[in-house]
């Protein structure tokens, strides 16, 4: 399947998950380079051009490359606490400079009834009681996804993404989150 029919697939799903969509969480989930953060933009126009109001958080704010999953009380305490409560969403994002993370400026986010979530273990099985939906991105093979990481993240963060991926590997491997969700790309 050629890449321009990825993309034409990847629109007609977002387009129909939209329309099923109008509040809870969403996680879309899968290893890294799958696509993820493109499905997550296509999903968030999708809900946009309906008038569905969502707030999308992507798991690279919290995730460094030595702390790939354990971040995941700090999102609990500020995220997840605040869109229960129906709260704006406020926290310090991590922010990516020459390829590592640092603490950025405090971010205000206004709370919508609908709280998408994007990243690496964001269906993880401690979530997987409060997901509305459970999304899953497969992007291909091993060696496809981190070429579309590197492209995207730069050379110089090969060696991190290669162990990012074995990393990856284990975690979906023991936490066996494909299983719990919806296979969309």
């Amino acid at each position: 399947m050629t890449t321009q029919a990825l993309d034409e697939d990847a629109r007609v799903q977002a387009r129909l998950l939209a329309a099923e969509m109008l509040s809870g969480i969403v996680a879309i989930d899968g290893p890294s380079g799958s696509g993820k953060s493109t499905f997550a933009d296509l999903l968030m126009a999708e809900l946009d051009a309906r008038g569905t109001a969502a707030t999308l958080i992507r798991t690279d704010e919290f995730a460094t490359w030595d702390n790939p999953v354990a971040w995941w009380p700090e999102l609990e305490s500020t995220i997840l606490r605040d869109f229960t409560r129906r709260r704006d969403h406020r926290y310090r994002p991590r922010v990516w400079v020459d390829g590592e993370p640092e603490v950025g400026p405090p971010v205000w986010r206004r709370w919508q009834p609908l709280l998408i979530i994007e990243g690496v273990s964001s269906a993880r099985r401690r979530m997987a009681d409060r997901l509305t939906y459970a999304l899953w991105l497969d992007g291909g093979t091993a060696a496809e996804r981190l070429e579309r990481a590197v492209a995207r993240d730069g050379e110089a963060c090969r060696e991190h993404l290669r162990r990012w991926q074995q990393f990856e590997r284990g975690w979906f491997g023991v936490d066996r989150t494909r299983g719990r969700c919806r296979v969309v790309g």
